[in-house]
């Protein structure tokens, strides 16, 4: 069997641990790990693809949500990946080797339904760019889209790591949760 975009995906929005090529092909009748690596060398999953996809499955409300949030795939064990660096790691509690990736979740409270519509991964020696940089890249997305929503949420370490306290000009309501006593004393 050979892989394609579909199984792929697939794999990578039912896995919540391991999204190695050895694990899927373990998980996959016909596959071998061999096929995947050939796959994803090959192939190149950019952002974009995430938002064709769900663009017409998306409900929006003029209420929804902007959920942004980082996260880690632990590397601990890989350290010729590109993208891989030392960074802290909320799910390690502490510094980690990783990738790093910045998601961007749309939720519509009233249906209690969510969507990932954008992403960026987080590689600043590569690209220069900082997580705010990223979230507003993500941000003018939305607006070039028309993407309707009323809040933008994202957690505290991602505020401390931005200095983000008010938003931009044209922006809706972004909700920060409050600074921790030691965070303010260091301002």
């Amino acid at each position: 069997m050979k892989t394609s975009r579909q199984i792929y995906c697939q794999y990578l929005l039912s896995s919540q641990i391991n999204y190695t090529c050895t694990n899927l092909a373990d998980h996959t009748d016909g596959l071998d790990h061999n096929s995947v690596y050939r796959y994803l060398k090959g192939e190149s999953l950019r952002p974009a693809l995430i938002w064709e996809k769900v663009k017409d499955l998306i409900v929006q409300t003029p209420e929804g949500y902007l959920l942004f949030d980082d996260t880690v795939l632990d590397k601990s064990y890989s350290f010729e990946i590109d993208g891989v660096r030392r960074q802290y790691s909320g799910n390690a509690h502490g510094v980690g080797t990783g990738i790093g990736i910045v998601n961007l979740v749309y939720y519509n409270a009233e249906r209690d339904q969510y969507w990932i519509i954008d992403y960026r991964l987080f590689d600043p020696e590569r690209d220069g760019k900082t997580k705010l940089d990223h979230l507003n890249d993500m941000l003018d997305g939305v607006q070039a889209r028309s993407i309707r929503f009323r809040t933008v949420l994202m957690d505290r370490r991602s505020r401390h790591d931005t200095n983000y306290d008010a938003p931009d000009q044209g922006r809706e309501n972004l909700l920060l949760p409050p600074q921790k006593e030691s965070a303010r004393r260091r301002k």
